[in-house]
């Protein structure tokens, strides 16, 4: 029997929260029309899809975040707690 639209859609989804390490997680967010014309602008620019420029972006904050957080308090920013 043919599967639905609902269920090919799960099939997909299910599919592709495989990345290279093994796992994957979803995040659905809806951005501005600008936000989205940027992020696909930087990927192409930097000859790299919109999921890596992303992550790319995320990493380089983070990394930036935590040159400024004492070292004392880094444990409390990877619990999530604001210290």
């Amino acid at each position: 029997m043919a599967k639905s639209n609902a269920e090919r859609q799960a099939t997909y989804r299910e599919r592709h929260l495989v990345d290279v390490d093994g796992a994957g997680s979803r995040i659905n967010v809806v951005v501005s029309v600008q936000t989205k014309a940027q992020l696909a602008r930087l990927a192409i620019r930097y000859g790299v899809t919109q999921r890596a420029m992303l992550e790319k972006m995320i990493a380089a904050t983070e990394r930036q975040a935590l040159r400024r957080i004492k070292p004392g308090d880094q444990s409390a920013y990877f619990d999530g707690v604001t210290p």
